[in-house]
């Protein structure tokens, strides 16, 4: 049965549209490409507003989480995994926090608002909302 999802996942993350989520509750109304990718590469822990935010991240080689990296700071996941290599080595970040599925991320977001993470647009739900869309 996981067999069969993670290639439902992998053959949709090719042509899913890609959205950056926050929760209803947050003030965030929108955040650009460049902000977001400030976030999830550990450059800022901090929304335009100031308030803190912690990013999530679906795990290690899901293709939606390849996805997103590709189309956000234009890295491979080859790239990503020097980055992080050489960020956590140096000591100037950490990864965001992995979850196993968007309904965990979903789930996540949307009980605190210092969350954001991205899913598929059609995982969304009234409980979380969408600051940037990623065609």
């Amino acid at each position: 049965m996981s067999l069969l999802i993670l290639l439902t996942d992998v053959a949709s993350a090719a042509a899913a549209e890609l959205v950056v989520i926050v929760s209803a509750r947050s003030p965030v109304v929108a955040l650009s490409t460049e902000q977001v990718a400030d976030i999830f590469l550990a450059r800022t822990a901090r929304l335009p507003g100031g308030e803190e935010v912690q990013a999530l991240d679906l795990p290690l080689g899901h293709a939606l989480r390849d996805e997103f990296y590709a189309r956000v700071a234009g890295k491979s996941p080859a790239l990503m995994k020097a980055y992080w290599t050489r960020m956590v080595f140096t000591g100037r970040g950490q990864p965001p926090r992995e979850l196993s599925s968007m309904a965990a991320i979903r789930k996540l977001v949307a009980e605190n608002p210092a969350m954001i993470a991205y899913l598929e647009r059609s995982a969304l739900d009234a409980s979380v909302k969408a600051v940037l869309v990623l065609r």
